[in-house]
C-alpha cells in the first residue's frame, strides 16, 4: 500500500510541476489564465491529491514534523511555493513582478524536489556531489 501512495504522490508531484508550469508561461505569454473549466479545475484535484498522498506517507512511515527536519523543510518551502505561485499566476500587479514570482516559485520546487531526494532539510543547497 504504501509503494502504490507512494507511486500516485510521485505522479501528482510531476502533474503539479508541469502544470504550474504550463501555466505560469501561459500567463506571461498572454496576460492571464484561459477560463477553460480544466484549466481552472485539474490543478486544485492534482494538489488535493498530491497533499493527501504526502500526509498519508508521513503517517504510514511515522515522519512528522517537527521530528523529521527534511518533512519540516518541505511544508515550509511549499508554504512558500504557493506565495510565489499566487503572485506569478494572479496577484503580480505586473508582467516583471509576475516573472520574477514565476521564476522563483520554480527555483523553490525544485528545491522541495531536492529536499525529498536528499532528506536533507537544505536539499540542493547542501552542495556536494548527489
Amino acid at each position: 500500500m504504501y509503494m502504490a501512495i507512494k507511486h500516485i504522490h510521485l505522479l501528482c508531484v510531476a502533474l503539479s510541476g508541469l502544470g504550474f508550469l504550463l501555466r505560469g508561461l501561459w500567463v506571461l505569454a498572454r496576460g492571464g489564465l484561459p477560463r477553460w473549466l480544466p484549466v481552472r479545475v485539474l490543478p486544485h484535484v492534482v494538489d488535493t491529491l498530491l497533499l493527501a498522498s504526502a500526509i498519508a506517507l508521513a503517517v504510514m512511515s511515522s515522519q512528522y514534523p517537527p521530528h523529521s527536519t527534511w518533512i519540516t523543510a518541505k511544508i515550509v518551502g511549499l508554504l512558500v511555493y504557493i506565495g510565489l505561485g499566487t503572485v506569478a499566476l494572479k496577484r503580480g500587479r505586473t508582467q516583471g513582478v509576475r516573472a520574477v514570482a514565476f521564476v522563483g516559485a520554480l527555483a523553490v520546487f525544485g528545491w522541495i524536489v531536492s529536499v525529498a531526494l536528499t532528506r536533507n532539510p537544505a536539499g540542493y543547497l547542501a552542495g556536494g556531489a548527489g
